[in-house]
């Protein structure tokens, strides 16, 4: 192996481990509260690789809807919502178990559909 060839594997070398070494120290470091982490390597000694992914924590299911803008908007939606009522009647009956169902005067209002 000629001395080039053996400068580059070097070089090579030292660019892996002083990136796993950076890495490890931001992967040991506290993490902001509410985010998520997660770090890891793969690889031998010549193919080493390592990544972390930080995410935002907290219930991916969780939709934030934003409030209406003006005051224009909130009576459009509150129209909305009066014609759903007096399309569909909801009316609450409880089961032989006590347990609460919504029933509707019309086919689809169990699903949100309604005059609009």
């Amino acid at each position: 192996m000629s001395a080039s060839r053996r400068a580059e594997a070097a070089s090579r070398t030292t660019a892996r481990i002083g990136a796993a070494l950076i890495l490890s120290i931001l992967a040991f470091s506290p993490a902001n509260a509410g985010s998520v982490s997660n770090y890891g390597c793969v690889g031998g000694w010549m193919t080493f690789n390592c990544a972390q992914v930080s995410a935002e924590g907290g219930n991916p299911y969780v939709r934030v809807v934003p409030e209406p803008l003006g005051e224009n908007e909130r009576a459009q939606l509150a129209a909305r919502d009066h014609r759903w009522l007096d399309h569909c009647h909801p009316v609450v009956h409880y089961d032989r178990y006590g347990v609460a169902r919504y029933h509707y005067s019309a086919a689809g209002c169990e699903f949100g559909v309604g005059a609009e």
